[in-house]
Parts: structure tokens; C-alpha cells; sequence
């Protein structure tokens, strides 16, 4: 409870001021083909993949597709965009890469545009 309070207010003062700010963390492990938990000094919370949608019969692929490009402890940036059901929305890249991951999954051919993605998606 008290790390979704944190994550709460975190989210609130990002949106407050209304700049997309980018955050470091670490990754810890890849949930499943757009969900990700990372962690970040002492905290560790999940983060959704914004902007995409993978089709249930390609999630094992898109799930290993990150493995690979995230193996655990990969230093990667967050661009918040929202929150839903506790989770973190964001856009999410390596450090050393300009690339968002969203954007190699769709070219990849295992994940879509989400039909009803959070404001600060790319069109």
C-alpha cells in the first residue's frame, strides 16, 4: 500500500507539472509481453508498456523478444504517461539506446498501436 501511495504521488507531481520527465530504473523481470517490473533505489513497482497492445496468441514471443533485449538489471528510461490499476504507463527505452521498445515489438510484428493509448503516445 504504502509503495502505491509513493508511486501515487510520484505520478501526481510528474502530471502536475505536465512535462514529461524521464526516469531511470533497473529492470527486475519481464512479466509478460507489455508488463515489466523495475526498480529504482529501494522501490520496485510494474510498469505497463504504453502505446501497445499484444494479441493474446503473441504474448510468449513478445514476452521473449524483451527478454532478450532486457536482460535483468538493464538500466532502462521511463517516460511516464499515466496510471492504471496501480500500474505505471509509460514509454519505455533502454539507457543506451534512443529507440522505445514499444516501437521494436510493433516492428517486430508482435504488438500492435493500442486502440485507446494514454495522451503522449506517438500517432
Amino acid at each position: 500500500m504504502t509503495r502505491l501511495v509513493g508511486l501515487g504521488l510520484l505520478m501526481a507531481s510528474l502530471l502536475t507539472v505536465g512535462v514529461p520527465i524521464a526516469g531511470a530504473a533497473d529492470v527486475l523481470q519481464v512479466r509478460n509481453g507489455t508488463l515489466l517490473q523495475v526498480g529504482d533505489g529501494n522501490r520496485n513497482y510494474e510498469v505497463e508498456m504504453a502505446c501497445i497492445h499484444v494479441q493474446p496468441e503473441q504474448q510468449e514471443a513478445a514476452q521473449a523478444w524483451l527478454r532478450q533485449q532486457l536482460p535483468r538489471r538493464t538500466a532502462v528510461n521511463l517516460r511516464p504517461l499515466g496510471q492504471e490499476q496501480g500500474r505505471l504507463q509509460a514509454r519505455v527505452r533502454r539507457i543506451d539506446s534512443s529507440d522505445y521498445l514499444e516501437t521494436g515489438l510493433m516492428a517486430a510484428g508482435l504488438a500492435e498501436p493500442a486502440s485507446f493509448a494514454p495522451a503522449g503516445c506517438p500517432v
